[in-house]
């Protein structure tokens, strides 16, 4: 079933432009604007042609969507295949299914809202052209990745978004940004290295590197050795990517150091190039090496939910002057710790609970950032510690309707049900608890239980920083401080305000032994509160001031992540209707 009947050669030109149209906007972004294009100056007219380019290819993103084969998710369609080097028969080789379409419009999606959010409010940096071109190039590279059919095409454009990533946060990102930059671009660097090497054992070995072709053959011409180091080598790189503990150290403090617009393509996008990787690749052409690997890929995938967790928790606590960015970049190691597990069970329930984690955590962490850097905009912090502060300074006080976009935005990251983050960690335990043919039960069914322990523990620190960051946090002295204010004559004499110089116990102590039975010694704990009015209201803080709510552009950019994010959770069939014949396919062989 199709929404709009598109014809097949149409389909292939949107397919085609998806991916080459980025592309060709970063060139023109660096060309000098038309003379009728300027607009006020000529940072905003490169900044609205980011907005333009980035908006037509979501609508052909969307428009593709619409004239997908609905019925038949699992084939490959609005496919190219052109011969490109024939002599190692390397073809550029596009096509889509269930599996890759949905990553697909997130990734648009996601870079259009980025240009949008960035023209109303640029990063601070150098000029906006190269930063338009450097986005452009990498939502060229990211969309490449998911369409691309032929491994060493996928190679290529899985390294294409390293170098404007890279530049990204070097030139644009904040504290530290050189370190986290050089750190980002030598750990992806040195995992596709070892990547490029299992590619081309398999491509060599296999006798083809068409990615149908070696899912339809089901690594039955690999034989097991092949496949073991073939899993082991493409397994790094993608691990890297994904990130997968203890290969994660780089994403805290790339996250950290990036602008708003980085951290959340970094994310919600790139991130996902990882695990894709694994569901295209090494599920369907290499399943015996995946199997030998699975219990170990498991391990890590859980160690890093419960390590992810404890490091936020140990950031959220008071006083450990945690920077709430850090702290989201952590939770997404968690996050992608489920993913790693459900591909790890080998099973269709797994696999489609990860793809359904994939778009729920570009949706939601994606938000996240946007907010985090709202957030910090205002205050001009991310220290958790300064935006917790004392009672006035909570954000359901100060910008409300941003308090409530950040508690939305972390209750459905800790999966609360009804949100899009609950179906895929449900799916992914669902698939722990019963792996595939050859896997371990009670070992796949410990993890299960570590990964569950793993959701209380995002739900912990989740909450502490809605009440922290959203709420404040109420000091005590500032409640029981009208207690130190009655004296004995409180009662008889009106003009209260100057009884304290009359019975007032540093005078002459000897004079005063009536007093002694007077509430006046329970002011001796807190002498320091005798300075302040004596009337209650007034030992209070004085409100602090407001701060600018949500304004419409940031509404414009968030909006749509709310609404898919409870579109996800209250109708996952939506997703798990493409995903999930497409993954039985790849795991049946090439069987629908």
């Amino acid at each position: 079933m199709t929404v709009i009947d598109i014809s097949p050669s149409v389909m292939q030109f949107l397919l085609a432009f998806i991916v080459v149209g980025p592309l060709l906007g970063a060139v023109a972004a660096l060309l000098p604007a038309p003379p009728g294009l300027k607009g006020r100056n000529p940072d905003q007219a490169v900044l609205r042609h980011g907005v333009t380019v980035t908006g037509a290819v979501l609508i052909a993103a969307i428009v593709l969507a619409v004239g997908f084969d609905h019925d038949h998710p699992a084939t490959m369609q609005a496919t190219t295949d052109i011969s490109w080097i024939p002599a190692l028969d390397v073809r550029i080789h596009l096509g889509i299914d269930g599996i890759s379409l949905p990553l697909l419009v997130l990734t648009a999606l996601l870079t259009f809202l980025c240009a949008l959010y960035s023209y109303f409010k640029p990063p601070a940096g150098p000029s906006p052209k190269a930063f338009v071109a450097l986005v452009l190039v990498l939502e060229s590279g990211t969309l490449a990745t998911f369409a691309v059919l032929d491994l060493l095409l996928f190679f290529l454009a899985f390294e294409m978004v390293l170098i404007p990533m890279y530049f990204l946060i070097n030139r644009w990102g904040g504290d530290q940004r050189q370190a986290a930059a050089w750190k980002f671009i030598l750990y992806t660097l040195l995992g596709s290295v070892v990547m490029l090497l299992g590619l081309l054992l398999v491509g060599l070995k296999s006798g083809t590197f068409d990615m149908v072709a070696l899912a339809t053959d089901n690594g039955r011409g690999l034989t097991t050795s092949v496949q073991v180091i073939a899993v082991l080598a493409i397994g790094i790189g993608l691990a890297v990517k994904t990130p997968m503990w203890p290969l994660h150290s780089w994403l805290p403090d790339a996250h950290t150091a990036a602008p708003t617009v980085g951290s959340v393509l970094l994310a919600g996008v790139l991130l996902k190039m990882g695990t894709y990787g694994f569901v295209r690749i090494l599920l369907p052409a290499a399943p015996d090496g995946m199997r030998t690997f699975a219990p170990y890929l498991a391990a890590f995938a859980v160690v890093g939910i419960v390590y992810g967790s404890l490091a936020c928790l140990a950031l959220a606590r008071t006083g450990a002057k945690g920077d709430l960015k850090r702290l989201i970049a952590y939770s997404s190691v968690g996050h992608m710790g489920f993913v790693l597990l459900g591909i790890a069970t080998m099973t269709p329930t797994g696999v489609n609970g990860a793809l359904f984690a994939n778009i729920a955590h570009g949706l939601i962490t994606g938000l996240l950032f946007f907010l985090v850097g709202a957030v910090k905009d205002r205050y001009g912090t991310a220290d958790l510690d300064t935006l917790a502060g004392a009672t006035g300074a909570a954000l359901y006080g100060r910008a409300p309707r941003l308090g409530a976009l950040l508690a939305f935005a972390a209750v459905a990251s800790l999966g609360l049900p009804g949100l899009a983050g609950f179906w895929g960690e449900m799916l992914t335990l669902f698939g722990a608890y019963s792996p595939a043919e050859g896997l371990s039960r009670p070992a796949f069914r410990t993890f299960m239980a570590i990964g569950a322990f793993g959701t209380l523990l995002t739900a912990a620190y989740m909450l502490i920083v809605v009440r922290r960051v959203c709420m404040g946090e109420h000091t005590l002295p500032a409640r029981t401080t009208p207690a130190t204010t009655p004296t004995p004559s409180a009662a008889s004499a009106p003009d209260a305000p100057q009884a304290p110089a009359t019975p007032g116990p540093p005078q002459t102590p000897d004079t005063t032994p009536a007093l002694a039975t007077t509430p006046a010694p329970a002011a001796s704990p807190t002498p320091g509160t005798l300075q302040a009015p004596t009337t209650p209201g007034t030992l209070q803080a004085p409100p602090a001031p407001q701060l600018a709510d949500v304004q419409p552009y940031e509404a414009a950019a968030w909006t749509p992540l709310v609404a898919l994010t409870v579109l996800a959770g209250l109708w996952p069939a939506v997703l798990l209707g493409l995903t999930d014949p497409a993954v039985q396919k790849l795991l049946s062989g090439g069987k629908s």
